[in-house]
């Protein structure tokens, strides 16, 4: 059964986030319907949520052309759950009070659907008392409030106030899972590996996970039944995925092995280390020494081992390159016998590890794609689809 989201559009600058906003739903299976104030219609047009909605957008109070011109009777009783984004300091004043001057604040008097409001405002204005006040007011009274985010504002000023960006609200909100990958299995890796030195030090690297752990909600949102293989990192867990949390490579080795044999998709974004020291140390090595040798041996080839499995899953794998980027991804992609490799330059001033924005050359046998440099939950979800789009193409050549 089909989601209702009635999205209420309020006049504020980010109005022009909710053009992705509604396409984003729709693509998550949602049917969308739009609700804009007279203010909203200044930053971004009817014409254009109507074409990406597929319906038509709804302006007026009393519109003759509505059913018996009660629009807001009409949309309360469609939606499943409204969300108003962004919901400006005005309009969340407006609801505090129970206003109903416009179509958008009249049905949601009239609606019973869970409300959700993404506020965005100057930070000033967020933090003013009386906004404050209206925002203690309308969770009370059980209304979601998704944000605001802090950052860079449209008046050049800094602070809290900033729309979540269109896929962090979708995370918030409650919507069915996507259906596209339903029934697949789908394993990735995420985040560094740690090859011990001693009890107290080991060797690894700077990969934060942000990537992986981004690529395992996009896809377990398109309906991926997914298994999420983590080395160390700090970051919270997808809702919905099961969690296999390791430290070294030949841990991670194991665990996806146990596991692959039942996957149709196999996505290797950890960043797994070479090699690891032969003997580790069974106490704290002591500082004692003006030089230390470490006798390193290479670790086995996670990628390589899943891409060889007779029969295995369609198999994804990253390439983290400083140099000759296209050049050394299609080695690997070639080598590996791999279905795809998105490779990224790191070590530059963006992109990369520890980075919250990153940018993706994705490659596979006769084809390329390039992903420009955008945040990695964006990102995540641009690659999830072109791994979809390939996989689908792969099933059905296996089929024919």
């Amino acid at each position: 059964m089909t989601h209702k989201v009635l999205l209420g559009i309020s006049g504020g600058i980010a109005a022009y986030k909710a053009a992705e906003l509604v396409r984003r739903l729709r693509e998550e299976g949602s049917s969308v319907r739009v609700v804009m104030t007279a203010a909203a219609r200044s930053f971004i047009t009817p014409l254009t949520l109507q074409a990406l909605s597929g319906n038509e957008v709804r302006c007026d109070l009393l519109d003759p052309g509505a059913e018996a011109g009660m629009d807001h009777i009409e949309l309360a009783r469609w939606a499943d759950l409204v969300l108003i984004a962004p919901a400006t300091a005005d309009l969340m004043a407006r609801l505090a009070a129970g206003l109903a001057d416009d179509l958008l604040t009249t049905l949601v008097l009239a609606t019973t659907a869970p409300l959700f409001l993404a506020p965005a405002m100057n930070h000033r204005m967020w933090l003013h008392p009386a906004t404050q006040e209206n925002l203690a007011r309308l969770r009370e009274r059980g209304v979601r409030i998704l944000g605001p985010a802090e950052g860079d504002q449209a008046c050049g000023e800094w602070g809290p106030g900033r729309m979540l960006e269109p896929l962090e609200i979708l995370d918030a909100l409650p919507l069915p899972a996507g259906t596209r990958l339903a029934g697949k299995r789908v394993m990735v890796t995420a985040g560094p590996t740690r090859e011990a030195l001693d009890p107290v030090r080991y060797i690894g690297n700077r990969s934060s996970g942000r990537m992986g752990y981004s690529l395992a909600r996009s896809l377990a949102a398109r309906g991926a039944d997914l298994v999420l293989v983590s080395g160390p990192s700090t970051l919270t867990a997808p809702g919905g995925v099961e969690m296999v949390r390791v430290e070294s490579a030949l841990e991670m080795e194991t665990a996806v092995m146990e596991r692959v044999g039942s996957c149709d998709i196999f996505v290797a974004a950890a960043a797994v280390s070479d090699y690891r020291p032969q003997d580790p140390a069974g106490e704290k090595i002591k500082k004692d020494q003006a030089e230390l040798n470490l006798h390193l041996v290479k670790n086995p080839d996670i990628l390589a081992r899943v891409a060889a499995l007779a029969g295995g899953p369609f198999t994804v794998g990253f390439a983290a390159e400083t140099q000759q980027l296209e050049t050394n991804a299609l080695t690997k992609l070639d080598a590996k016998r791999l279905d795809m490799i998105a490779a990224n330059l790191v070590g530059g001033e963006s992109g990369g590890f520890e980075r919250a924005e990153n940018a993706l050359l994705v490659l596979w046998p006769g084809g390329r794609e390039s992903l420009p440099l955008m945040p990695k939950s964006r990102l995540a979800d641009a690659l999830a689809d072109l791994i979809l789009e390939r996989y689908l193409a792969y099933s059905s050549s296996q089929d024919s």
